[in-house]
This record gives C-alpha cells, structure tokens and sequence, in this order.
C-alpha cells in the first residue's frame, strides 16, 4: 500500500476547535465532594414532649438491664443444678441455665437497645466534616478534639437527662455482678482447708499397712512405718484429698539422739512423727536411712533430718517438715495430741 492509499487523518473536533465540528465538554469531576445533605430536625429536637418520652423509654430499657441482673442473681442462688422444665418448643432443658441465660441475654440486650435508642433520638444527630490530618497532630487540634469531646459531652444531654444517667450508671453498676456469681461455680471457698487436717486430739494412729491402730512397741528403731487418721476409710468420697494432706510417717529414734528439744518433747519414748508430704512440690516422701536419720524425696531429692526437727539439709524444699504431737491412750495406742501446727505440704503461703 502506498502513502497516497493512506487516508488522511481527521482532526478530533477538541483537536481542530472548529465551531462547525462542535467542542467537547469539559465533563464533571465524578470525585468532587458532594458535600453534606441537608440536615432535617427530629421531633425531639422541636418537641419537648417527644424528648421526654425518649428519655423515659431510655430510662425504661436501663431499669428493666437492672432487674434481669438481679434475676440472674436470684435464679443462680434459687433454682437447684438437677432442675429439669419443658420450654417450648426447645424442649427439656435445664431450669437453671435457661434462666440464666434468658435473664442476662436481657440484661446485656436492654442496656445496648437503651444506648441506641439514647444515641438516635436524644443525641445530637448533626454531621460534621473533619479533614484528614497528620498522625502527629499539633497543638491546635488536640485542644479541638478535647473541645469536640466536650461538646459531645454537652449535646449528649447527659447533664441535663439525670434519670437517663443514673439508671444507665445502675445499670452498668449492676451488670458484673453476673460475672461475679459466675466465678462461685469455679469451687468451694477453701476457707482455712489447705491449713488443717482431721488430725485432732484422741486420734489413734492407724497402720496404713495393717489397719490396726498402733502401739509403741510396734514401732521400732531403724523402721519406717506410715500411718493414717483412726476414722479415715479408704472407700470414703474424700479420702484421696485427707490422706493427701494427712499421711504420717513414723520413726522411733534413741531418746539420747534427737537433737531438737521440741521434737524430744513431742515425741514418745523416742517416737516420732512427721508428715509424709515434702514441703517442695507435695510427693510423698518413702526413703528413709536408719544410720543418719534421715528422710529422702524421691521426686527432687529435698532431704530432711528427722533426728533434727526434720529440717532440710538438702534439695530444693524451703520448709522442714510438720511434726504431730503423739502421745499414748488409756488402752495403750499411739495417739495423736492434736493437729499439725502448720500447714502441710508445698509452703507457697508461707506457712499460713
């Protein structure tokens, strides 16, 4: 094809500006800001009245947060675990958990229909127009956010709607206290437990081995012998947490070689007994060296002497071991004077 085959190139009529061809229009920006739409009045802005309504329908909604809180308190401590209703059309289900869920889905409901309702009648409802502005913001805006916040403050009408505030405050006040009922299912209280055990005064001295209740002549130097509560069963519901805290073991010593005078005077005849339990982490201790009287943990080797108020000569355990006073009954058993004056076990409460 030749140059002279090639039609000449026809000038855009922007191009050419001929008033014959026409001129294209310049067309409009499709990202100008279309600005804000014209903001119309609510009835409550221009009615007293209908503002009234909204601030007792806002105060209603806060009260009605409180009472579901309260009946979630009141069914959590009423309504017994093993209670079985029929709701329909769920069905059978548990009259506690029901209730519980029924009272405080309300009370969390109430007080978020009570917030929006407070927002979109009674709050100020006029848009503003903030420019974008650097991260770091100057001086001069940070005091207009704090006086757009005081503002806000101000046309929430929070100051001038008491009975909104305080029953919102109520509200918000009360709800918790859901949370706070919810952590007694975590457990009984454990009180002055973890310090005591049913070691009391007249306990015999049962021989964990025999089951029979123990005399001294029983015991004889150079054995190890452990011992448990005269009342404790092994087929108790109760009895892996008692004997966790009140296992014994026993030892008789040559009078003349015990060098702690407490623990001279609360022996018998050279008998001894201390609690099984190391002070370290709990394990049962069950190694015993006639030769030095001493006692040794299997599980980190914390080592006590128990010719010496069975204080630690070696291991990681903080705390000797308790000792029980023990004496001997009218019948001639070994029994016990009372119970341990501390705590048995890991010392993490610093001995009570």
């Amino acid at each position: 094809m030749s140059s002279q085959d090639i039609p000449e190139e026809k000038h855009l009529p922007s191009e050419q500006g001929d008033a014959h061809h026409g001129a294209v229009a310049v067309a409009d920006d499709p990202f100008a800001d279309p600005g804000l739409p014209v903001h119309r009045p609510r009835i409550q802005d221009i009615d007293e009245r209908a503002a009234k309504r909204s601030e007792r329908t806002v105060a209603m909604l806060f009260t009605l947060s409180m009472l579901a809180t309260v009946a979630f308190i009141a069914s959590y401590v009423i309504l017994p675990v093993d209670k079985i209703v029929y709701i329909f059309p769920i069905g059978k289900v548990s009259a506690l958990n029901f209730a519980l869920g029924i009272s405080l889905g309300a009370a969390l409901f109430c007080i978020g229909a009570g917030a929006v309702h407070w927002a979109r009648t009674l709050m100020s409802d006029v848009e503003v127009a903030a420019e974008r502005h650097e991260i770091a913001a100057p001086a001069e805006v940070k005091a207009q956010v704090m006086q757009d916040f005081a503002d806000g403050a101000r046309e929430s009408a929070i100051g001038r709607r008491p009975l909104i505030r305080n029953t919102m405050f109520g509200a918000l006040a009360l709800l918790p206290l859901s949370a706070v009922v919810i952590l007694r299912d975590l457990g009984p209280l454990p009180e002055d437990k973890l310090r005591k055990t049913i070691w009391a005064k007249g306990k015999m001295l049962i021989n964990q081995n025999t089951m029979e209740p123990l005399r001294p002549e029983d015991i004889v130097v150079g054995s190890l012998t452990f011992a448990m509560p005269e009342g404790l069963e092994e087929d108790a519901h109760d009895f892996q947490q008692q004997i966790a805290k009140a296992a014994l073991m026993i030892v008789r010593i040559q009078p003349e070689n015990i060098k702690d005078k407490k623990e001279l005077e609360w022996s018998h005849d050279g008998i001894v007994a201390y609690s099984k339990i190391c002070t370290h982490v709990g394990c049962p201790i069950s190694l015993y060296e006639q030769q030095s009287h001493h006692v040794l943990c299997p599980c980190h080797q914390s080592t006590f002497d128990l010719s010496d108020g069975a204080r630690v000569i070696f291991g990681p355990a903080g705390h000797a071991l308790p000792q029980l006073r023990i004496g001997v009954n009218d019948e001639g058993f070994l029994e016990a004077l009372g119970d341990f004056e501390e705590p048995v076990g890991p010392a993490f409460w610093e001995r009570g």
